[in-house]
This record gives C-alpha cells, sequence and structure tokens, in this order.
C-alpha cells in the first residue's frame, strides 16, 4: 500500500490546507501539542517514579496514580488531536519519516506496557500500595514507561529536524504588527 497516496485527501483536506495556509495555526497547534506532550510525560513521571520508590512509599500507589490519571488521559487526547491537525498539514512527509514512524511504535509500546501493568502487576496493588515497595514486575514497568516516553521525545524532536519542512509563504500572508 502506498502511504503517501492513502494519506494524500486528509493533506488536501480543508484542515490540511488551514494548517499549511495560516501563519498562526502551525505554532498555536504545535505549541499546544509541546505541552500536551510535556504534561502526559509529566505525570506519567510521577507514577513511574512512585512504582520505583522515588522519593519514598509513603504515599499510596493508588492515591498517586488516580491524582494523575485524569490529567495524563486529557493531555494524551489533545496530543492526539493536535498532532493529527499537524500531521494533516504535511502527512507525506511525516509517513516517509523514520522518526515519525519510530515515535509511534514507541508510543504504542508505552501503551502495551500500560497495559500490562493494568491487567496483570496493578491487581496486587493492595500488598504494596502504601508503606511497602513495589513488586520487581511493578518497578520494570515504571522503568520501561520512562525509558518509552523519553524515547518518544527524543523521536518527537528528531522529527523536527528530518522531516523536510515546507517553507514556502503564503500569497497573502497578511502579516500585521499591530499591538
Amino acid at each position: 500500500m502506498d502511504l503517501v497516496a492513502f494519506f494524500q485527501p486528509l493533506e488536501a483536506s480543508a484542515i490540511g490546507e488551514w494548517m499549511r495556509g495560516s501563519l498562526k495555526a502551525m505554532p498555536i497547534v504545535e505549541a499546544a501539542h509541546v505541552l500536551a506532550a510535556a504534561s502526559v510525560f509529566g505525570t506519567v513521571f510521577v507514577v513511574d517514579l512512585r512504582l520505583l520508590g522515588v522519593p519514598g512509599v509513603t504515599r499510596a500507589f493508588t492515591r498517586v496514580s488516580a491524582d494523575m490519571t485524569r490529567i495524563t488521559w486529557l493531555a494524551f487526547g489533545l496530543a492526539v488531536v493536535t498532532g493529527a491537525l499537524m500531521f494533516a498539514a504535511n502527512a507525506h512527509t511525516y509517513v516517509i519519516n523514520t522518526a515519525f514512524g519510530l515515535k509511534l511504535i514507541a508510543i504504542a509500546a508505552a501503551g502495551l506496557n500500560m497495559l500490562v501493568f493494568e491487567g496483570f502487576t496493578r491487581r496486587g496493588v493492595a500488598g504494596w500500595d502504601v508503606g511497602v515497595q513495589a513488586p520487581r514486575t511493578a518497578k520494570l514497568a515504571g522503568l520501561l514507561s520512562i525509558l518509552l516516553w523519553v524515547t518518544v521525545i527524543f523521536l518527537a524532536r528528531w522529527i523536527g529536524f528530518t522531516k523536510g519542512y515546507d517553507f514556502s509563504v503564503p500569497d497573502d500572508p497578511n502579516i500585521k504588527f499591530e499591538f
């Protein structure tokens, strides 16, 4: 299957055109994407550190996890939406970009790590919720999560240096420097 041809209608869509043609759309959407990704990593990192017992185990894992989960999912949803908007602008360059493909694989691996943790390791949380070190499997899940999300961040930055931006200026940029 030719992925470039498959995503061509998305790139040619009104959303793709708007993202490419507006001087404000891409920087605003990209900033929102970065903030959302930072929020995802930050909240996941807090939970993972608790799994690793850093700085300690006095606060219940279930409490830390519950406090962070809502923020994580909200930020992840925003990251997906903003990422899709940026993808729509230049789909043909993303689908052939190695860093982009590896980033998606790393996100999927982080998701799989979370599913395995939630499906198996978390079942015994009552025995290590507070005041006790998490079992090795939980610590391994936390460490793997941190490594995968750091990989996602690294690959996301790599995309910016390997994507092949289109720096053409719209015919009527309508730039106004008014305050």
